[in-house]
């Protein structure tokens, strides 16, 4: 089958698929006598499985990582585990930095009387700076604001 029908059989786009080949994600596509990519079910398949990887936001070195496990029929399980346990951890501390994030935003937007003054506490905390920006908190983290 060609890129545009491999692309629908497997949900993955074409543009995606000729990425993850150029990045060696996956083996180069057969090609036709006239040049066209020409993918076999078992491509699909493996596009499939990247597909849920990426929909369970690994990123492409850990679906490289997963992808080896896959073919290997002597692997271990305990190698994916690993891979799982150390993605999940990951995701519940973007979570985690996330939810700071959120709660910073709703203090400053508590704390904003959203009127006809020019004051304003959410310009007034995104302005501020120490003199050494690596100080500066990433994790959204702010001190509660006077009312």
């Amino acid at each position: 089958m060609n890129i545009g029908q491999a692309a629908k059989a497997s949900g993955v786009s074409a543009k995606m698929i000729r990425y993850y080949e150029q990045t060696g994600l996956i083996p180069p596509a057969d090609r036709t006598e006239s040049g066209y990519r020409d993918y076999s079910d078992s491509d699909v398949h493996m596009l499939r499985f990247i597909r849920r990887a990426r929909d369970l936001g690994f990123s492409v070195a850990e679906i490289n990582e997963l992808l080896s496990l896959w073919r290997d029929r002597s692997r271990q399980s305990a190698d994916v585990k690993r891979i799982a346990a150390a993605h999940i951890n990951d995701l519940r501390e973007k979570i985690t930095n996330l939810e700071q994030m959120a709660d910073t935003l709703q203090a400053l937007i508590n704390c904003c009387a959203g009127d006809h003054r020019p004051d304003c506490p959410i310009l007034a905390d995104l302005e501020k700076m120490t003199d050494d920006p690596q100080e500066q908190p990433r994790s959204g983290n702010l001190k509660r604001l006077p009312h």
